[in-house]
């Protein structure tokens, strides 16, 4: 796709600094995602430097631990998409929704969750046998008497959709549920769940109206401990969303309650994004980025083992900076990260562009021609082979980043459902 049509496409006016940033610094894999047909060709699958990120790797052990489930609920999924994504006449959320789609393969299809199904199971197949993928749910915004609010839900995935999408995965994909801690079902839902084998339980306070430091968190922590789940809550900025108002929810020190209380915690994007209160000197009103108030998580030696980081939307253009360099650089820290995708955003092309990569430092330049020819087959193979070759003054991220499984050892796999059964 050329500029001139690609740059029409993002709707001229309303995008012109994007625009004008994506002129100078254009990806080799263009900007709209024109989805191939057919799949990645075999000799692109075949090539070294794809061969290679499989180098000391256990593929049984490679769980991509971040990947979100796109639709617009017109299959029946129940998926809730904010009407405002859907209109031209919003562009600010209009256009992240089509890139969302986009990025999905689903943006032209009639059947948006038919298409996005057939899109993610046909680039999970050009994984080695053994990789899992563990998608995750969304539970609606619910206000402080605990109830559901559609209207201020950005999105919401069921876990019943999710449930049976994993199980139609043929063995590729395990679950990830989520349920809003102050549902009056809350305990209720979190044990129906866990019987039905989700892996753990996804958050994102900012967009879903939770305090991971709230009290009323208690007894859902305390759940969570006895039945073996993991909170995998995002931390830092929320970017991907328009009109995030509480920021301030995704502090990482607010997720230390969780850890009070015996749970494991996965930081999604090793809260890389804005800045928060420092909690520890509240009186002081500093500000402090929130990468550095997760490192200060890790730093803390009651909670080795059960405080993580995960790195999705980690090679992001807007995280190609100290973040980035500190993660590769102590090796210290790779036993406390665990590699995700963030699927579909890897697939939003100019977002993570392999000539920028390059470009900043973190990547061979001779690497930039085959992997941004991945990028436009694959993006969640090419987000996963790129981070297998990032590398920084001579480090490089060590296996044990990639072989995630170990974080989910002691959670209780109960039998799936099969596609279409009752529960």
């Amino acid at each position: 796709m050329n500029r001139r049509r690609a740059l029409a496409w993002l709707a001229g006016g309303a995008a012109a600094a994007a625009g004008g940033l994506l002129w100078r610094h254009w990806p080799e894999e263009g900007v709209i995602n024109d989805c191939p047909p057919g799949g990645t060709p075999p000799e692109l699958l075949d090539h070294p430097a794809v061969r290679a990120a499989w180098r000391d790797l256990d593929p049984a052990q490679v769980w991509d631990v971040h990947v979100h489930v796109v639709g617009a609920g017109d299959g029946g999924t129940g998926i809730h998409v904010d009407p405002r994504m859907r209109s031209p006449w919003h562009p600010t959320h209009y256009l992240r929704y089509r890139f969302y789609l986009n990025a999905a393969c689903a943006g032209d299809a009639a059947a948006v969750d038919a298409a996005a199904k057939a899109s993610l199971f046909r680039r999970l197949a050009e994984f080695p046998p053994g990789v899992r993928f563990l998608l995750l749910a969304f539970d609606w915004f619910h206000d402080a008497g605990g109830r559901p609010r559609p209207q201020r839900s950005s999105f919401a995935v069921p876990n019943d959709y999710v449930e049976r999408l994993a199980a139609a995965s043929g063995g590729r994909c395990g679950w990830i549920a989520s349920v809003h801690p102050y549902r009056a079902d809350a305990l209720e839902a979190l044990e129906r769940v866990a019987a039905r084998g989700a892996l753990g339980v996804k958050w994102l306070p900012q967009v879903m109206g939770i305090d991971p430091a709230s009290p009323r968190c208690d007894r859902f922590y305390e759940a969570l401990v006895r039945l073996g789940l993991p909170l995998l809550s995002h931390a830092g900025h929320e970017y991907a969303m328009a009109d995030v108002e509480a920021q301030e929810l995704g502090n990482p020190l607010r997720l230390r309650r969780a850890l009070e209380h015996g749970v494991t915690v996965i930081v999604a994007h090793c809260a890389a994004g804005g800045a928060g209160t420092d909690l520890d000197r509240p009186r002081s009103g500093r500000r402090i980025d929130n990468f550095d108030l997760f490192l200060r998580l890790l730093k803390a030696p009651q909670w080795e083992g059960r405080v993580f980081g995960d790195l999705s939307a980690i090679a992001q253009i807007n995280r190609l900076g100290r973040p980035m360099r500190t993660l590769i650089s102590r090796g210290e820290l790779h036993a406390r990260l665990l590699n995700g995708s963030d699927y579909p955003l890897p697939g939003v092309l100019p977002l993570f562009p392999a000539r920028l990569v390059a470009a900043s430092g973190f990547l061979d330049e001779a690497l930039v021609p085959v992997l941004a020819r991945l990028h436009r087959h694959n993006p969640l193979l090419y987000d996963f082979v790129l981070k297998r070759h990032l590398r920084w003054q001579g480090h490089r991220f060590a296996p044990q980043v990639f072989e995630t499984r170990r974080v989910f050892r002691h959670v209780a796999r109960a039998p799936q459902r099969k596609e279409g059964e009752e529960t």
